[in-house]
């Protein structure tokens, strides 16, 4: 497998796990409806680290793309 290929892979993974992650958000809401304070500052449960863990894998899946065509992040 070619590198960009690799990253194609990685980067599809990733975002399958954040609909993933999506799709159980949505049904967790929809049973136990969620408070902004639940979805800021849970300690536990699947919110606990939701949104840093989303974010992170955002992050990567934009690297990722630059990677794979030869761009780069402007700051």
């Amino acid at each position: 497998m070619s590198d960009k290929a690799a990253l194609i892979q990685e980067k599809q993974g990733l975002i399958n796990q954040m609909l993933d992650m999506q799709r159980q958000f949505i049904e967790y809401e929809h049973q136990h409806g969620i408070t902004g304070k639940d979805y800021w500052a849970s300690s536990e449960g699947l919110l606990a680290d939701y949104r840093q863990k989303y974010l992170d894998m955002a992050d990567r899946v934009v690297d990722l793309a630059h990677q794979i065509v030869g761009s780069r992040r402007v700051d």
